[in-house]
Formats: C-alpha cells, structure tokens, sequence
C-alpha cells in the first residue's frame, strides 16, 4: 500500500484510505441516487484506488483524482460529473 501522498503542492502526507471514500462520498451525496447505490459506488471505486496504490510506495493526488474520474464514469456518470461540477466551483474561488 502507499505510504505517502503527494499533494500538488509538493507535501506529502500518510496516504489515508478513508479519506478517498469520503471524498467519494461526498460527490455521491450531491446526486439523487439512493443511499444503498451511493454506499456501492463508494466502495467499488474505492477499493480500485486503493488497489492501484498498493503496489506503491508514493501516489500523487493527481492520479488518484484520475483513477478515482475514470472509474466513475464506468460505473455511475452522475457522480462523476458532480465531483466534476464541485472541482469547477472550487476554482472560481
């Protein structure tokens, strides 16, 4: 498993499993699906991120950003498109 994370910024920090579902999560919560799918969605695209990691010792945020997109898209657009939409919104800030 990774275990460190590197920001964009250049810091690194203990790569935190939790912390990629409860960002999932958090796009998940933004759509209509319901609870049962968004708990599903979650754990599916998680447990790809954190597979993905373990063969690691270091992740950049960017790729988990990535992996994390490419595998909503599959399984459940309309998360996606609102970790995308959030993403959007953080940037005019």
């Amino acid at each position: 498993m990774a275990k460190e994370v590197i920001k964009k910024d250049g810091t690194k920090e203990p790569f935190d499993a939790e912390k990629i579902k409860n960002s999932i999560a958090g796009a998940a919560i933004r759509t209509d699906l319901s609870e049962e799918r968004r708990n599903e969605v979650v754990g599916r695209a998680a447990a790809v991120v954190i597979q993905m990691a373990e063969g690691k010792e270091e992740i950049a945020t960017s790729e988990i950003r990535e992996k994390i997109l490419s595998e909503l898209d599959i399984i459940e657009p309309a998360v996606a498109e609102s970790w995308r939409k959030y993403e959007e919104g953080k940037e005019r800030v």
